[in-house]
């Protein structure tokens, strides 16, 4: 698979806190619940992948296990959402409402510096 930010995976990501990496993987996760509401699979698709990537940058940045966890958990549970059965039960407000918190968080941060 060809990495898409490959500026971010050169070293950037790695300089952002855990909350603002978070707000950006919301972000994709939010393009692909948009998509996927206009039923554009592969534009939702190529969000969710992004997402994914992200995600695996983080984890390969994350030194705190309980970090590593969470986004194992996240990860897992996207991908039962977007490409499985949804054994999760997530819904599309549900994951709105996850990652609002790091956006809030990450704004935050931002206005303090």
């Amino acid at each position: 698979m060809e990495i898409q930010h490959k500026e971010l995976a050169q070293g950037r990501w790695a300089k952002m806190s855990l909350s603002e990496q978070m707000a950006n993987i919301g972000s994709e996760i939010s393009r692909a619940i948009h998509w996927k509401k206009k039923n554009n699979e592969k534009y939702s698709h190529n969000s969710v992948n992004r997402a994914l990537e992200l995600i695996s940058l983080s984890i390969d940045t994350v030194s705190m296990k309980s970090h590593i966890k969470e986004l194992t958990r996240l990860r897992e549970a996207i991908k039962d959402y977007f490409y499985g059965d949804n054994e999760f039960s997530s819904t599309d407000i549900s994951w709105q409402t996850y990652f609002d918190h790091f956006n809030y968080a990450a704004r935050l941060k931002q206005n303090k510096v």
